[in-house]
């Protein structure tokens, strides 16, 4: 079994270093509809909080982004929050912003310091990678660098370039997701995992999404993913597991482990 590296910030594992965290999306349109969100998944424990932000009807308006960022962190307390805005074509939602008012977006935020973590995708130019990568390194907020490909799955050898174009472009985090035909498929992205974890300085998480691939979300910290992610109201991609489900299948495989 692979030791997965934990997902640090500011030099201290988040949740204690537990494997896997288990994150929970926020795919509220409005402030109010996400605040009713937050206080439906709080109880259920999530390890970190990821708020999709391409759902939120008010992108576009930089200062309420931040307001309400600023919101779902003093609720959330401890439960550290990563921002996201997933690409329509890694399958996020359509928002009316082209991609250098995403960059700024995400520059206010880092500056504002109203979240912990952010999420950017691999496929957008390597100018706004790099960008980030400096902006949200000088405020202390980690970076996410993600690949999702929800048509199929790549090879063994293209998702393990993926991991390590992650790393070579500074980030933090590398996040891989992908969709399976096939049992083979999931089997694939396993072995890419466990492959990556074995050579990369940085943690991994992983998942092959769909009803095929949700045993991967049970059992990827195993072959190297450090989180999973969970319904804790809404799902925010396919294959998703209920939070209470999903810690309980945790439980359940790890009395099975030895040791």
């Amino acid at each position: 079994m692979a030791a997965p590296r934990p997902i640090e910030l500011n030099g201290r594992p988040v949740a204690d270093g537990a494997f896997p965290l288990i994150i929970t999306p926020l795919v509220g349109r409005a402030p109010a509809d996400i605040m009713a969100e937050l206080a439906a998944i709080l109880p259920k424990r999530p390890d970190l909080l990821e708020w999709r932000v391409d759902c939120f009807d008010a992108i576009a308006d930089t200062a309420r982004v931040i307001e309400t960022a600023r919101r779902i962190k003093h609720a959330a307390g401890p439960v550290p929050l990563l921002l996201t805005r997933r690409n329509a074509s890694e399958g996020g939602q359509s928002i009316a912003l082209d991609e250098p008012a995403v960059v700024a977006l995400y520059r206010q935020a880092c500056a504002a310091r109203c979240v912990d973590l952010i999420d950017y995708e691999l496929s957008n130019p390597p100018q706004y990678l790099e960008e980030l990568r400096a902006v949200s390194a000088a405020n202390g907020i980690a970076m996410v660098m993600s690949y999702h490909d929800f048509r199929r799955t790549p090879d063994i050898d293209a998702l393990q370039d993926r991991f390590e174009a992650a790393q070579r472009l500074g980030a933090d985090i590398a996040k891989v997701a992908v969709m399976p035909a096939d049992a083979q498929d999931v089997l694939t992205l396993l072995a890419a995992t466990w492959r990556a974890s074995q050579s990369l300085r940085i943690p991994l998480i992983s998942m092959s999404m769909g009803a095929l691939g949700a045993a991967s979300r049970v059992t990827g910290w195993l072959y190297g993913s450090a989180a999973t992610f969970a319904v804790g109201q809404s799902s925010s991609a396919p294959g998703q597991i209920a939070i209470e489900d999903l810690r309980a299948a945790l439980t359940a495989l790890r009395r099975a482990l030895p040791g």
